[in-house]
């Protein structure tokens, strides 16, 4: 079964601490069927310019150094085979692309395919969730969402607030993703997306990425555990997601994790999970990576 995960801060990690344990390794993912990982560069905690390029450039040393070990890249997601793993790139956070639309033409060829518009910064482009629920795209964003579209790179909505989520949505040229999003519904937190939310991205043909961190999951202080991943998949289904959900596990990016989820090792047990649970051999497949190529063939360009 093809298996793909939509992101995970394993660059991050290795660039800011190196030597750590990490949830992250090509043996743990094709020990887990994984056959696509998408690694985000994260533009960090520190929003200013020069602290960003210096990250970024961290990171892609990072990069190199697991090319060298061996892991393989793709900008292609249709490369994903069964029995081998490569991993592709995003970008969390657009503040690298706040110099112009050139400094997304040059990402593009470093092989990103997938860009979240803010993490928790207000950027040039458009304004989170956790600073505020008024301020849609600025217009410097419609420009650059658009090019990123222009250029086959998914617009991620991970972390946007409403008004900017809606403004891609319907005034984009492509329907974007959130790679690493829960329900609002079964949690309620910013970070998730509602229910009108949720069944407008779906009806438009985007996808979703369902987040591991206990925190999106349940509420504080209530067990998490495997069956909370599998709630949120099932929530997304029931408005609409069938074929447009999928895993965005965040592994290496957050502090804790579901029982029994602990890093790519365990995504069988959420496959065997879904079955009992009474999904199909169909829609396991399409929640383990077929959704994932399908949204891709969608914004193709």
């Amino acid at each position: 079964m093809l298996l793909i995960d939509a992101h995970a801060d394993t660059l991050y990690r290795m660039a800011t601490e190196p030597g750590s344990s990490y949830d992250l390794s090509l043996e743990r993912l094709l020990n887990g069927g994984v056959s696509l990982q998408v690694l985000a560069l994260f533009c960090g905690t520190d929003p200013a310019p020069r602290a960003v390029a210096d990250l970024i450039d961290r990171m892609l040393c990072t990069r190199q150094a697991l090319l060298n070990d061996g892991w393989v890249q793709t900008d292609d997601p249709f490369t994903a085979v069964l029995g081998k793993t490569s991993f592709m790139l995003s970008i969390e956070g657009c503040e690298p692309f706040e110099k112009g639309l050139e400094a997304i033409r040059e990402y593009r060829q470093l092989g990103v395919r997938m860009a979240s518009v803010t993490w928790n910064h207000e950027n040039r482009l458009g304004t989170p969730a956790c600073v505020n629920q008024e301020d849609g795209l600025k217009p410097f964003g419609l420009k650059a969402v658009r090019e990123m579209q222009r250029l086959g790179i998914a617009v991620d909505v991970s972390h946007l607030n409403v008004p900017g989520f809606y403004d891609v949505l319907t005034e984009s040229d492509a329907p974007p993703l959130a790679s690493h999003s829960c329900c609002r519904a079964l949690r309620d937190h910013p970070r998730n997306l509602t229910d009108r939310q949720l069944k407008d991205l779906f009806a438009q043909g985007g996808y979703v990425g369902v987040n591991f961190y206990p925190s999106f999951l349940v509420d504080d202080g209530n067990p998490c555990d495997i069956q909370s991943v599998i709630d949120h998949i099932d929530h997304m289904h029931q408005m609409g997601g069938a074929g447009m959900v999928g895993f965005g596990s965040d592994f290496d990016g957050i502090t804790s994790k579901p029982d029994g989820l602990d890093n790519p090792e365990d995504f069988p047990k959420l496959m065997d999970g879904l079955m009992r649970l009474g999904y199909g051999e169909k829609d396991v497949q399409d929640i383990a990576g077929l959704g994932f190529l399908r949204y891709y063939r969608r914004i193709s360009v």
